[in-house]
C-alpha cells in the first residue's frame, strides 16, 4: 500500500555501518529507521528525511531495555543486528565479548521471534569465523574453524540464526563482512583497524602504526559504500534465496596487500603521506590476522547479485572524496 510506513531497527547504530545504512534507507519517505546503541546515536548528517529517525539509547545486555527498544520499533520490516565487541577488544575481554556478542544477540533474536514470528533479520557476521587449517580458496562450503573469541562468537550466532530460520521463528541471513576500508572516524578496537588507518590517518595528517612489518600481507577489503549496497540487497532477498538451514553468505571483497594500500596512498594522497606510517609490531594482533581467511572465492555471492569494489586505489579515492564534502 502506497504511503505505508516501513520500520527498520538498526542495533550498534553509533558505529560505521549503522548511520551509513540509515542514510540510504532514509532516501525513501516511507521508511522509518530506529537507531539504538549504548550511547545515543545521531541523526545521519545526510539524511533526506531526518523526521523519520528515532534515536534510542539502550544497553541491549539489559533484557528490559532490549524489549523496550523492540516494542518501540514494532511492527518491523527488518532488523539489522550490528551490535558487538570487536576482534581486538574481544581477545582482551572474552567475558564481555560473550555477554555482548552472544548473550545479548541471542536474547534479541529470541525476543524478535516471540513478538513477530518470521521477521526479517540481517545479522552481521565476519570472515573471522574462518581459521586454520584453511584451503587455498575459502567459500561458504568451507567449515568455519575460528581461532579468536570474536570469530567464535559470530559463528555461534550464525548457527542460532540457521536454526531459528529453519524453524520459521525468524527469516534471517548472516552476512560475513570482510574488513571495511576505509572506515571514517576514529580507530576501532580491532586487529584489522590499521587497514583503514593506513589511509585515513595520513590523509588527515596523523601517524598510523602498522601491527606487522610484512608489506606483502594481504587482506580482503570492501568499501563502506559497497557494504551498504550489499546490505540493502540482502534485506530484500526472498526467503528461499538460501536454504533454510544455511543462511550465511560471504560479502564480496577485493584482495589487497599492505604495499598496495601504501602505493595507493602515495598515488592519491602524495608521497609525503608515507612518512606518517610507522611499524609498531603487535604479536597478538599479527597472530590473529594471520589466522583469518583472506583468499575467498566469491562466485556464490556474486551469482546471488551482490557486488564488490574494483581495486585498492578505488577504496582510497572513495575515502578522499568524502573529505572534500
Amino acid at each position: 500500500m502506497a504511503g505505508q510506513k516501513r520500520h527498520y531497527l538498526i542495533t550498534g547504530a553509533a558505529g560505521l555501518v549503522g548511520p551509513a545504512l540509515a542514510e540510504r534507507l532514509l532516501e525513501d519517505p516511507d521508511n522509518v529507521v530506529f537507531l539504538t546503541d549504548l550511547v545515543k546515536p545521531s541523526v545521519p548528517a545526510g539524511a533526506k528525511h531526518p523526521e523519520n529517525v528515532r534515536l534510542l539509547e539502550a544497553d541491549l545486555c539489559d533484557t528490559d531495555a532490549m524489549k523496550g527498544v523492540v516494542a518501540a520499533a514494532l511492527p518491523l520490516t527488518a532488523a539489522f543486528v550490528f551490535h558487538g565487541i570487536m576482534s581486538g577488544a574481544s581477545e582482551a575481554n572474552p567475558a564481555l565479548a560473550m555477554k555482548v556478542n552472544v548473550d545479548a544477540v541471542r536474547s534479541l533474536l529470541l525476543h524478535l521471534a516471540e513478538v513477530q514470528r518470521g521477521v526479517r533479520v540481517v545479522f552481521s557476521s565476519s570472515n573471522a569465523v574462518y581459521g586454520p587449517p584453511l584451503p587455498d580458496v575459502v567459500t561458504e562450503a568451507t567449515t568455519p574453524t575460528p581461532t579468536g573469541v570474536y570469530g567464535s562468537c559470530k559463528y555461534m550466532m550464525e548457527i542460532l540464526v540457521n536454526d531459528l530460520t529453519r524453524r520459521g521463528e525468524i527469516d534471517a541471513f548472516s552476512v560475513r563482512f570482510p574488513t571495511i576500508s576505509v572506515r571514517p572516524g576514529k580507530p576501532a578496537p580491532a586487529a584489522s583497524a590499521f587497514l583503514s588507518g593506513v589511509i585515513r590517518e595520513p590523509m588527515n595528517g596523523l601517524p598510523c602504526a602498522l601491527p606487522l612489518t610484512d608489506r606483502g600481507f594481504k587482506a580482503t577489503l570492501c568499501s563502506p559504500r559497497v557494504a551498504i549496497e550489499n546490505l540493502l540487497r540482502v534485506v530484500a532477498w526472498p526467503s528461499d534465496k538460501l536454504p533454510p538451514h544455511q543462511r550465511a553468505v560471504n560479502f564480496p571483497g577485493i584482495i589487497a596487500s599492505v604495499q598496495e594500500l601504501l602505493d595507493a596512498l602515495a598515488k592519491v594522497g602524495g608521497e609525503d603521506k608515507l612518512k606518517l606510517v610507522r611499524d609498531e609490531p603487535n604479536a597478538a594482533y599479527e597472530a590473529l590476522l594471520r589466522s583469518w581467511a583472506w583468499s575467498l572465492d566469491y562466485s556464490k555471492p556474486l551469482a546471488l547479485g551482490l557486488v564488490r569494489d574494483k581495486d585498492a586505489e578505488g577504496l582510497v579515492r572513495e575515502y578522499v572524496a568524502t573529505l572534500k564534502k
